[in-house]
């Protein structure tokens, strides 16, 4: 994958807070671990995305990256306010400087910012990879979780990114 590069999107200590923990958080965070291990193996470039609202307070503990895939010096963190990660931030120009053309898409929340950056990579003419078991959410009030996740990953599959498996992503 040349002029590629790995968007953790979201991983924040709130959504792994035990009063209500996301869905499989635990194995989300396992995936995530490699294939942050194998993008820096490869000498790809990690962008990591942090949310900001009145629930993911800057500066906060609940805010913070989880510290199981903590950016290493010089990956860039990008800060937003929408579910959108290239809306009003400086992701886009972060990307143009490195020239990357694809990238591959993980983290939270499935339906609404793991969706909607897909969405928009796309619309921008980006090669999107969306790791299909490397995003995740919560139950809902009318669907459960795993079938927010599946809709998902038909919906996106079939337009808007390629699929893939974290087992399946090759960096190199």
């Amino acid at each position: 994958m040349d002029k590629s590069a790995l968007l953790v999107i979201d991983v924040q200590n709130v959504m792994f807070d035990e009063s209500n923990p996301i869905y499989e958080g635990e194995q989300l965070l396992r995936n995530l671990q490699d294939l942050i291990n194998n993008a820096r193996t490869a000498n790809v470039p990690v962008f990591y995305v942090q949310h900001n609202d009145e629930e993911f307070e800057n500066g906060t503990t609940s805010w913070e990256i989880h510290s199981s895939i903590t950016p290493n010096d010089g990956e860039v963190v990008i800060q937003k306010h929408t579910p959108d990660s290239f809306h009003e931030t400086e992701l886009q120009d972060k990307l143009e400087e490195r020239q990357i053309q694809n990238l591959v898409i993980a983290g939270n929340q499935t339906e609404y910012c793991i969706d909607t950056t897909s969405r928009r990579a796309f619309s921008l003419g980006y090669n999107v990879t969306l790791v299909k078991d490397a995003h995740t959410t919560w139950d809902s009030d009318t669907l459960c979780a795993k079938q927010i996740i599946n809709h998902h990953n038909e919906v996106l599959g079939n337009a808007f990114a390629t699929l893939k498996e974290t087992k399946e992503i090759q960096f190199l």
